[in-house]
């Protein structure tokens, strides 16, 4: 809050309820032939129930409205499985285009005040591929691994940043039934050969720079290792005996030859094989690597896509985050599902005033303008510390006129009203920095704080929502309605899944608590995963099974029911 000229206020607030009352006469006249008003306060929003509990018990399990009898497990029926759902999508949306990646034009120095050199990149605009091209591509890369000695149903591994290639690489996988293997390109070494070890992968996927600067280093921990396949063209040399380095666009190519014909044949995958064995960050201990079969997957994409109002075709979404993480594969997969582009980007190269992007050229979010975007509290903390670093740079005019634009818009959102003319004439330039057209902005991954969620539903123009979710549910959880700007919670329970609370007894959190019953959190549905790789103790312990066949996963995390089925973290487990 800032201290306002008392007469500014005036004159602004007068010429915004001028506009409003210009504009809002219109939805007064339909409301009184009858029509139903879309607008709701925020205390409409937070009352109107969104799930509750099927048995009526304060444990639960709560299920959203439109699940309360069967919890969903396919977006369009026969397409069970993760080759099923590219397949479709090739033939649906045939030449449009899929994924997308900055033309590179050049790196520069840039000379700092205090004499040091950061490296800065000039890009170009986005190149695509089609649908179709990328599904023959998948298909290609898939035969020529074949070739290459991998064999379906058995393990392979990929080690690298989230670019289109690995993209194409995991469609591969899913068209050929080869587990994918996945692991955060931030792992250290011990991480690493831990992982690859422990699935016994022959082949893997990387990059060259990774290549150089971690997996080359423990190469010789690997034994099972034999081929390294490059999805840059740079193929270095001096690798240890009996490990061979292929690039992907050489690879690619032997499937073509005469003697390989055969290996084009492919063997479906079912909905229960795995389809990604997913390793965690490691951040509490050895990573531990996470069975998520096609079934998983499809049941997650379903439930998100459900809390993503008119996703189609003409929607554009921002790849940035690892793909190693299931937030971010599970968002894309329903982008495929749906027909989206992909468009790849970077932390470091995401908008203008990214740390790569050299100053006076376009960071991503610029030239992509997507339209759907995810992220995490830190991303967003970044886009806050931004946003008021060029607010303190106003004049004296500007930044009242900020604040004030800023405390009225927030009055108008709890009351369920729109300000066209604030987000004209304030927010533009802000809204602007993630592209100007983003229309869905949702975050996960970890807590976001109130005040940080509140301030981007205000400048960023777009609902911001929170989500639930984890590893082991393949994602799934929770995602808040694009309706709710209610802060502090993170919405009701997907249609794929159901959540309870078990009472909490140590720490004094139990279901029958009020004014919200309380406990420790435990997910429940299609969603949840087979357990941990190799870790029968271990799965045994996180994981159950109910007696109608039902999987549950034991987050460990507490949480509380609101009245209208919503559910807020209290703690999460570390």
């Amino acid at each position: 809050m800032e201290e306002v000229n008392p007469l500014v206020e005036v004159v602004f607030r007068l010429m915004v309820w001028l506009y409003s009352a210009l504009c809002f006469l219109p939805s007064l006249l339909r409301r009184d032939l009858g029509q139903k008003s879309s607008s709701m306060s925020l205390e409409e929003q937070m009352s109107q129930l969104k799930a509750r509990s099927v048995g009526g018990t304060p444990d639960g399990p709560y299920r959203d409205l439109k699940s309360q009898q069967k919890l969903a497990c396919f977006l369009k029926a026969g397409v069970d499985t993760l080759d099923k759902v590219f397949e479709t999508a090739a033939q649906h949306y045939h030449g449009q285009d899929f994924i997308g990646t900055r033309e590179f034009l050049r790196e520069e120095d840039e000379h700092q005040a205090n004499g040091k050199v950061f490296k800065k990149v000039v890009l170009g605009e986005y190149r695509w591929m089609s649908y179709d091209e990328a599904y023959r591509s998948a298909l290609s890369l898939g035969a020529s691994l074949i070739a290459l000695g991998q064999k379906p149903c058995h393990n392979i591994a990929i080690f690298c940043e989230t670019r289109a290639e690995w993209m194409i690489t995991a469609q591969a996988c899913f068209l050929y039934n080869f587990p994918l293997v996945t692991l955060y390109s931030t792992l250290g070494g011990p991480a690493i050969a831990h992982g690859l070890n422990e699935t016994e992968v022959t082949h893997i996927i990387t990059s060259s720079e990774l290549l150089e600067a971690r997996l080359k280093l423990v190469l010789l921990d690997v034994p099972r290792l034999k081929h390294i396949i490059i999805v840059d063209s740079k193929v270095g040399s001096h690798y240890p005996r009996g490990i061979r380095v292929h690039s992907m666009t050489t690879l690619q190519e032997m499937q073509a030859r005469p003697e390989n014909v055969s290996c084009r044949d492919r063997k479906r995958p079912q909905p229960s094989d795995i389809a990604v064995i997913m390793y965690t960050s490691g951040s509490t201990g050895v990573p531990k690597g996470v069975m998520i079969t096609h079934s998983n997957l499809i049941a997650t994409m379903t439930g998100m896509a459900e809390r993503i109002p008119g996703l189609c075709e003409n929607d554009t979404y921002i790849g940035y985050l690892p793909l190693a993480h299931v937030l971010e594969l599970s968002a894309e997969i329903v982008c495929v599902s749906f027909g989206c582009r992909i468009g790849y980007s970077s932390p470091q190269t995401l908008a203008d005033q990214s740390t790569k992007i050299k100053k006076g050229s376009k960071g991503d979010t610029s030239v992509l303008q997507p339209t759907l975007m995810a992220a995490v509290p830190e991303i967003m903390d970044r886009i806050y510390k931004n946003v008021m670093a060029k607010v303190e740079a106003m004049g004296l005019l500007q930044r009242m006129l900020f604040f004030l634009a800023y405390n009225y818009k927030l009055e108008q959102l709890e009351k369920g009203f729109s300000t066209p003319l604030c987000d004209k004439l304030v927010f533009h330039n802000i809204r602007a920095l993630l592209g100007g057209c983003v229309r869905v902005l949702l975050s996960g991954g970890a807590p976001l704080s109130a005040a940080t969620q509140r301030f981007m539903n205000v400048c960023l123009c777009c609902p911001v929502g929170q989500g639930y979710g984890l590893t082991e549910t393949c994602g799934a959880g929770t995602i808040c309605q694009s309706w709710d700007y209610s802060t502090g919670r993170v919405g009701a329970p997907l249609i794929c899944c159901e959540i309870r609370l078990k009472n909490w007894e140590e720490g004094g959190y139990r279901c029958t608590d009020k004014p919200h019953p309380r406990g420790e959190i435990l997910i429940g549905g299609p969603s949840i995963t087979m357990g941990y790789y190799k870790n029968q103790q271990k799965t045994q312990e996180d994981f159950f099974t109910d007696k109608n066949g039902q999987r549950w996963f034991c987050t460990g995390d507490i949480g509380e029911f609101h009245p209208d089925g919503c559910l807020a973290i209290i703690a999460m487990c570390v």
